[in-house]
């Protein structure tokens, strides 16, 4: 167990040791966290600039799909297709052919299989 009330060293080199010992770990902690804030000084600054790049670039995408979609339309693609002398399928003449069938392939020949027994009596 611990040691009882009496026994503690209260003397003033101990709580000065201590108090040297939490200041010690305490400056240590303030540089350690001044550091990270420094090296991180940047993120914020540059995590906004991506938002509004970010945001552009889906305003752009949007505007694109919207362009798109116009462009896309039946009545465009027909006009399109006729300016550059298309007819439509079902305009188009048919020509029916027959298909030949393919050969069928000649059977492979099968190898000639031996099967071999020994047989050995204790």
């Amino acid at each position: 167990m611990g040691r009882t009330w009496p026994d503690l060293d209260l003397t003033l080199p101990t709580w000065r040791a201590r108090a040297v010992r939490y200041l010690l770990i305490y400056v240590a902690l303030v540089v350690a966290l001044v550091s990270v804030r420094a090296s991180t000084s940047g993120v914020r600054p540059a995590l906004r600039e991506a938002q509004g790049r970010e945001q552009a670039l889906v305003t752009q995408r949007d505007n694109l799909i919207l362009q798109l979609e116009a462009l896309e339309t039946p009545q465009r693609i027909i006009e399109w297709a006729r300016g550059n002398s298309m007819r439509l399928y079902a305009d188009a003449p048919k020509d029916t052919a027959d298909i030949p069938a393919i050969p069928a392939a000649a059977p492979a020949p099968v190898p000639a299989r031996t099967v071999e027994v020994t047989t050995q009596w204790k």
